[in-house]
């Protein structure tokens, strides 16, 4: 049988997770921890480093390039786009270089497959990058004419996970409605109707539930207020939001198995903080019975945080009237990563081509 070797990708910030899939069967994963700090460094000073250490993992494990079908690397910060896969061209590659919709590690996943396959001309491909924009109109409007909302969520792993159940109940996912909520470091909840995520909450903009390391929606007055007090800089208050809120700014960590220990062990600060994010979730989800005019099919939880069965069952409870629920913990990237090329290769759907800021820079 002839073999589909496809490389996935995908960069973090002090490391990167390299994967070898033949078809959709796992051969190696492996997490490559930088020889040299690469945190003072810009992301195009990064890349020759990364790129030489896939290499010589490929090289470690007995894989020529040339025996590779496809390279795949995770998609990062980039003009909104429609869901999919989408082969890495020359834009994509300016855009990813020179941070113009921001500059985040994973802008390095299409960068090095681009660089390592581009020689031997092997296809590369990104999947599914967190600003893939599906929203309705309806979903974008605020009221403030200056501030729209903007679509950035874990589209790869929810289009994964949402994908899978529809396989394994013999259904076709653009045939279904669903809510999908990502429980992570971040969380965003996306209502996906027909195959579309027609609303999502911004996670990493501070928009929704709080999160181990995120602030969630807060009043946003209060908010106004804080920031002309003069107490803290710009900086910080977008740490407040981002990196230092949520559960991290009341109990210090945002480690979801520590905390669940300190429940456990009877600390009521934290049981209750806990439980209030599985409150915030589960309003989450319930508003998207609202967005998908009462017809859901099911209610998918996933992502790291879906291994904790105190916080699913405290978020079950809430939402079960709404559709039966289902828990898929973890979030397999470079799985979904590879099966997102495979499908390209076997022509189950055919390659997007990334245009760049066609709406305006809604972003």
């Amino acid at each position: 049988m002839t073999k589909r070797l496809i490389l996935a990708i995908n960069p973090g910030s002090t490391s990167t997770k390299i994967g070898l899939f033949d078809g959709k069967e796992e051969v190696m994963t492996r997490t490559v921890r930088h020889a040299i700090d690469v945190t003072g460094l810009t992301l195009p000073e990064q890349l020759p480093h990364r790129e030489q250490e896939v290499r010589a993992l490929l090289e470690e494990t007995g894989i020529a390039v040339n025996d590779l079908t496809a390279i795949v690397g995770r998609g990062g910060l980039l003009a909104p786009m429609t869901s999919g896969t989408y082969t890495v061209n020359d834009l994509m590659r300016e855009d990813l270089t020179s941070g113009r919709f921001g500059m985040h590690a994973s802008n390095l996943g299409g960068l090095i497959a681009s660089k390592i396959g581009g020689a031997e001309g092997i296809p590369s491909f990104i999947v599914d990058p967190v600003v893939v924009d599906e929203m309705d109109e309806l979903a974008r409007k605020t009221g403030m004419p200056e501030i729209n909302r903007r679509s950035i969520f874990h589209a790869l792993n929810q289009k994964a996970v949402a994908k899978r159940f529809a396989a394994e109940n013999g259904s076709d996912y653009n045939e279904l409605n669903l809510i999908v909520a990502h429980l992570g470091g971040g969380i965003t909840v996306g209502a996906h109707a027909a195959g579309r995520v027609i609303d999502v909450n911004n996670g990493l903009d501070g928009d929704g539930p709080l999160a181990p390391e995120r602030a969630g929606s807060i009043p946003v007055g209060q908010v106004v207020e804080l920031c002309y007090s003069t107490r803290y800089k710009e900086s910080e208050m977008k740490k407040k939001i981002v990196g230092q809120g949520g559960l991290f700014a009341h109990l210090g960590t945002f480690d979801a198995i520590e905390i669940e220990q300190r429940v456990e062990s009877g600390d009521d600060e934290a049981r209750l903080l806990y439980e209030t994010m599985a409150y915030r979730v589960a309003q989450e989800i319930s508003k998207h019975g609202a967005t998908l005019c009462g017809r859901v099919d099911a209610i998918l939880l996933t992502g790291g945080i879906a291994y904790s069965e105190w916080l699913t069952e405290k978020i079950k409870e809430r939402v079960t009237y709404l559709a039966p629920v289902h828990v898929y913990p973890g979030e397999d990237e470079l799985k979904a990563l590879a099966e997102g090329a495979l499908r390209v290769i076997e022509k189950e759907e055919t390659a997007r081509v990334y245009e760049g800021d066609t709406h305006g820079t809604r972003i």
